[in-house]
C-alpha cells in the first residue's frame, strides 16, 4: 500500500505516517444528509460494508472507551463492557466523544485521538487483509492492516459486533 497523507492531513494520517505504517487514503464526497456515515463510505467507495469499520465512543462503568465494529452491524454494548472487564456500557454523549477525540461525529478515527482511550476492535477484523476506518474527517476513510490498527491503538480484540453475515 502506498502512503498518502499530504493532501489528506489529519491527526490520524499523521499518526500513521509518523509510525511508518502503510495505508491508503480513500477520500469521497460526503453527503451531509446521509443516514449512516459508515454505510455511506462503503457505498461511495464500492467496498463491502463488512470491511468498513465505524469508531464508537462508549462509557464503560464511567470510563470512556472506543469500540471499532463493521458498519454492516452494531456494537454489542454488553460484549463491549465484558471485553473491558466492566459491567455496563452505554454510548457516550456525542459532545463528550468529540471533545475527547478531537474529531467531529462521523469523522472520529481510532487513530490520532486527542486523548486515547482503551480500544476494542471487533475480532472479525482479524480475518481481513485490510480494513477501512475513518481518516479523521467526514469524507475520508483510510485503509490499513487490522494488525497495524490494533498495534497502534493498543487495542484488544473481542466479538463486540452484532449483525454479521
Amino acid at each position: 500500500m502506498a502512503r498518502k497523507q499530504a493532501s489528506q492531513g489529519t491527526p490520524a494520517t499523521a499518526a500513521l505516517a509518523a509510525a511508518g505504517v502503510p495505508f491508503v487514503a480513500h477520500p469521497y464526497s460526503h453527503d451531509p444528509s446521509a443516514a449512516s456515515y459508515g454505510l455511506e463510505a462503503a457505498e461511495m467507495l464500492g467496498v463491502d460494508p463488512a470491511r468498513v469499520f465505524k469508531t464508537l465512543m462508549v462509557d464503560v462503568d464511567g470510563r470512556l472507551a472506543v469500540g471499532v465494529v463493521p458498519v454492516s452491524g452494531n456494537l454489542d454494548l454488553k460484549a463491549m463492557a465484558a471485553a473491558l472487564g466492566g459491567k455496563k456500557a452505554a454510548m457516550a454523549d456525542p459532545a463528550v466523544a468529540a471533545r475527547r477525540t478531537g474529531y467531529v461525529l462521523g469523522g472520529i478515527s481510532p487513530l490520532g485521538q486527542r486523548q486515547p482511550s482503551p480500544t476494542v476492535v471487533d475480532a472479525s477484523a482479524l480475518g481481513l487483509d485490510t480494513i477501512l476506518v475513518s481518516g479523521g474527517r467526514r469524507g475520508l476513510d483510510i485503509e490499513l492492516s487490522p494488525a497495524e490498527l490494533i498495534r497502534l491503538t493498543g487495542a484488544q480484540t473481542a466479538r463486540i459486533g452484532t449483525g454479521r453475515d
